[in-house]
């Protein structure tokens, strides 16, 4: 973490960002993310183009919830907590923290490779300022919310995830995206129902209770189906429903 310091006359910006969109920077970047979706800077470069004052909004909502003072007064770096291998292996099979944790090494991931991606070109993510710290939590509880919303790391599963993760944070990076992801599907070869199921991620994330509230130490203890049913995440019913070799949809149409 730099030790950075905002001066008087930005102490309090609008944001954490460029002021205005930048529509093409966004168009670029998700050319890039379609001809490799693990090319995960592209996902970041989107949103800093497009995410405007999502995150300031973000914040200031989080302040007034019941514990949101709190949280954002202790600031945790929660990708620290989530590198710690003993905290980790301490959850219970069928946790939240355990699911998180298979997850993440089944898939060969970790949350410092999460914060290293999103550092690249871009000062601001470690700059010492509010906005920045709810920007970081957010990113830091993705792979979190691939848990909690049961879409897994396929083409289909992401493109669902970013739609969630728009009517959860009202930021335009992740609309743009699941727009493109679901313009793409219209190629694949395979008759499923890839564009409803996005639109159906959006719903989801609509219904949910809006997560980047959560407690997230404390949601990694809560067996999985319970919180899931806690925060009314309803299930994924047309993702599911899609067999998991055809989730990729660009891949699909390739094997047809």
């Amino acid at each position: 973490m730099t030790d950075a310091v905002i001066s008087p006359a930005s102490a309090a910006p609008r944001h954490i960002g460029p002021p205005r969109l930048q529509w093409g920077v966004a168009f670029k970047a998700l050319r890039r993310l379609f001809r490799d979706k693990e090319d995960t800077g592209q996902v970041f470069e989107i949103m800093r183009a497009l995410n405007g004052r999502s995150t300031a909004k973000g914040y200031h909502r989080l302040l007034a919830t019941a514990e949101g003072g709190r949280m954002a007064y202790e600031r945790e770096e929660f990708a620290k907590r989530l590198m710690d291998d003993a905290w980790l292996d301490s959850f219970a099979a069928g946790t939240v923290g355990a699911a998180y944790r298979d997850f993440v090494r089944s898939e060969n991931l970790s949350a410092q490779g999460l914060a290293e991606v999103s550092q690249q070109n871009a000062k601001e993510v470690d700059v010492a300022h509010p906005y920045a710290w709810f920007g970081r939590r957010t990113r830091d509880v993705h792979d979190i919310w691939h848990i909690l919303s049961g879409y897994h790391r396929d083409g289909l599963g992401e493109a669902c995830l970013v739609a969630f993760s728009f009517a959860q944070t009202g930021g335009l990076g992740w609309a743009f995206i699941a727009a493109g992801a679901a313009s793409r599907s219209r190629k694949a070869a395979r008759p499923h129902p890839y564009r409803r199921a996005i639109w159906q991620g959006y719903q989801r994330g609509k219904a949910a209770k809006w997560l980047l509230g959560e407690d997230y130490a404390r949601v990694m203890s809560e067996p999985l189906e319970a919180a899931r049913k806690r925060l009314n995440i309803t299930p994924a019913t047309l993702y599911d429903a899609i067999p998991p070799e055809d989730r990729d949809m660009t891949a699909a149409r390739a094997a047809a």
